[in-house]
């Protein structure tokens, strides 16, 4: 779409939250994969991650991240227009998990709640999608639930997080600015092949196989990842997309307190920087201890980093999230007098 900017729309707190059970890249795993794992771990900068329990969906790490900040902002919870949830991970292929959340949540039958399929650029869409209801006058005050559980045992990228923002109307509300895109030419470099009405899940499709006797186990029903089409992806595309919208807002780098970008991996994400010119302090990173979480990486990424800067005053930030589909999208947002309660672990 067209750059953007949305008026009267307030950021007006954020919550996030993990599982407890942390894992570690290099010393859990089996011995003999200790080489390779650290230098696995060099490159791509995650040493740590979080994975749920086995009962544990994404919307239980969601809805402990909302009912958090609906308390700490005194919302009523008859005042919520809007729930939508951004999310890779749904309970069930149906009914939507933002109906059953609007149930779990306590919040009124007028309640607007629907689901949105997203996974790494999600923040941002979700960011201009309930905003842009605001900005039209049909709702006052709304939630926006984003994250997944991607994690695998096997796999040292993906991590699990569900997270909270509050939107509301006001008046006086600095304008948000926006820059979505997508390239579904690209779908390919990161998917899912198999489980949709596509190629629907068939037992051998739950075999493991390696294609070559060093190549890791894997299953028809994991994600596809190709890393070099990913990393020229990102590294060709967000940079233009971080310039252009700067100067969409007429503002300059110099202006925006934090640049936060999805947690790709530490190769991207350095490249990202180093292309951009920016300084390390101005883009916080939480690859080592988190890892990739998904559409989550923006919020955790906030609330782990930066959160007390955020509570403390006026703070400009820019916002990239980018990946799957392939899509890319980035905001600028100025944030002032928000809440931002502390990380949540459950």
């Amino acid at each position: 779409m067209p750059l953007c900017t949305l008026q009267q729309v307030r950021f007006a707190g954020m919550a996030a939250c993990v599982p407890k059970t942390r894992v570690s890249n290099l010393v859990d795993c089996k011995p003999e994969l200790r080489p390779e794992r650290q230098r696995l771990v060099r490159n791509i900068g995650i040493e740590f991650r979080r994975v749920a329990q086995s009962w544990q969906c994404f919307s239980d790490l969601a809805f402990d991240a909302a009912e958090t900040l609906i308390e700490s902002l005194a919302w009523q919870r008859d005042e919520i227009d809007a729930l939508i949830v951004v999310t890779q991970s749904p309970d069930y292929l149906a009914p939507a998990t933002a109906i059953i959340l609007q149930d779990r949540l306590g919040l009124s039958h007028t309640t607007l709640a629907f689901d949105v399929n997203l996974g790494c650029s999600a923040y941002p869409y979700a960011l201009h999608l309930l905003g842009s209801m605001i900005a039209s006058g049909s709702v006052k005050k709304g939630l926006v639930l984003v994250g997944d559980r991607s994690s695998s045992p096997c796999d040292p990228l993906f991590s699990d997080a569900g997270t909270a923002t509050a939107l509301e109307f006001d008046a006086a509300a600095a304008p948000m600015y926006f820059d979505l895109n997508s390239d579904g030419s690209g779908h390919q470099a990161i998917i899912l092949p198999v489980g949709g009405h596509r190629e629907p899940v068939e037992v051998q499709h739950l075999i493991p196989y390696r294609e070559n006797p060093q190549a890791p186990w894997r299953r028809a029903v994991d994600l596809v990842l190709d890393g070099p089409a990913v990393l020229s992806f990102s590294t060709q595309r967000v940079p233009l997309a971080v310039e252009k919208l700067l100067d969409y807002a007429q503002s300059t780098k110099d202006e925006v307190d934090y640049f936060v970008f999805h947690q790709a991996n530490r190769m991207i994400n350095e490249t990202l920087r180093k292309k951009l010119g920016l300084p390390i302090e101005k883009v916080p990173s939480t690859l080592r201890d988190f890892g990739n979480t998904s559409g989550a990486s923006l919020p955790v990424t906030m609330t782990a980093r930066i959160r007390e800067p955020l509570e403390a005053g006026p703070t400009r930030l820019l916002l990239c999230g980018f990946g799957i589909g392939l899509s890319w999208a980035t905001c600028l947002v100025d944030v002032d007098g928000a809440c931002f309660p502390e990380f949540i672990e459950s």
